[in-house]
């Protein structure tokens, strides 16, 4: 599962790597042709199913159990809430200090906007786009929605409420298709993208039922996944179809297989890892896993190393020396690093003060397991 949530991030940050690797083109003269072996903002797609398997697979200790709500809503403010406003806020701090990295942006941020960015309250731009300050942040608006639903559920069994859930996801879809005019925030919350949440909950659902698939089974959902990402177009129609049901094939293929012990990362001893036992596939892994570990820091920070990097090639001269394509690799892997680091030194420390703040009395073991 932490691999495919590193894959993910990495295809998130890929599409917006080509973008900067576009502008280095432009600024130096020279041809860059995106490539589109997947859709790379899939990755987005992808993240929503395993975020609807992870929270119905994960809150198996809450259902029908008081105090549920209370706690499950704790912990999941305390995973997502610091880092990004974290980053908003340094967004917002940047964007006021120099205007011009606003500029195509949806401009400068009246107090409106920015308490709506963050409360998660989705709110329409000058320019008519429904986007929060910080743009990364629309699939956030989509994840506390999907947990707000999740948490009035959590008083019912796991089959009442994952039915109660997709009911409602499907309500509110239906509710935006069906009102003439819809205000902002339905008609942003009723695209048929939520949907992917409902996706992953049911296999959530059908793993704690007992299904489990063997390799081969797994391996073949693997690959009809992936060849119906690659085959996907890269704008299509209806996202739910032809991005969302190829990532709900990728996550079933990581999580319908047999048992294995919920280990966090803090608790996991070092010679228990992949690569302690050896081998490049196991270092691989291993390094897949932590990079997945610290998806939620890639997801958030890789716009401000990408252009940061961007930057730093331009004005030494270095863009025109390796091309637009070798500054895309030395971007995208710069990203890599940095999330890394802000994983460990920044969003984990914050995350264990906001849990204990919002949770005292809760165990060491989370409710929720790590990453997004």
């Amino acid at each position: 599962m932490q691999g495919l949530r590193a894959l993910a991030a990495l295809m998130v940050v890929v599409h917006h790597a080509q973008n900067e690797a576009a502008i280095l083109a432009a600024r130096t003269g020279t041809e860059f042709v995106p490539r589109h072996g997947l859709p790379w903002p899939a990755g987005v797609d992808i993240f929503f199913v395993i975020s609807g398997f992870i929270i119905v697979h994960a809150a198996g200790p809450l259902y029908g159990r008081p105090g549920a709500r209370g706690r499950f809503v704790a912990h999941r403010i305390a995973r997502l809430v610091p880092l990004y406003w974290l980053v908003t806020g340094l967004y917002l701090a940047l964007g006021l200090a120099m205007p011009a990295l606003l500029s195509g942006e949806g401009g400068a941020p009246d107090l409106a906007r920015s308490l709506a960015s963050f409360l998660f309250w989705p709110m329409a731009r000058p320019d008519g786009a429904v986007l929060p300050l910080y743009g990364l942040g629309w699939t956030l608006n989509y994840e506390m929605a999907f947990y707000a639903l999740f948490a009035v559920g959590l008083g019912l069994s796991r089959r009442g409420a994952v039915a109660w859930l997709v009911g409602a996801l499907a309500l509110v879809v239906l509710a935006g298709r069906w009102l003439p005019a819809p205000p902002v925030p339905l008609a942003f919350w009723s695209d048929p993208i939520v949907l992917e949440f409902a996706l992953g909950a049911g296999l959530g659902l059908l793993r704690a039922e007992g299904l489990r698939l063997p390799a081969p089974a797994r391996a073949a959902l693997a690959a009809a996944g992936l060849f119906g990402l690659a085959a996907a177009p890269t704008e299509p129609a209806l996202r739910l179809l032809a991005w969302g049901l190829p990532a709900a094939l990728l996550v079933a293929a990581a999580v319908l297989g047999r048992d294995r012990p919920e280990i966090r990362p803090e608790e996991r001893p070092e010679e228990q890892t992949d690569a302690a036992r050896g081998g490049w596939t196991a270092y691989v892994l291993a390094a897949a896993e932590r990079l997945g570990d610290a998806s939620y820091a890639l997801y958030l920070l890789h716009p401000f190393v990408l252009r940061a990097v961007r930057e730093g090639l331009l004005r030494t001269g270095l863009a025109s020396l390796l091309g637009p394509w070798e500054s895309l690799v030395l971007m995208v892997a710069l990203t890599l690093p940095a999330a890394l680091l802000a994983h460990q030194v920044v969003e984990r420390p914050l995350t264990r003060l906001v849990r204990r703040r919002l949770d005292p009395a809760g165990t060491r073991k989370s409710v929720v397991t790590p990453g997004r």
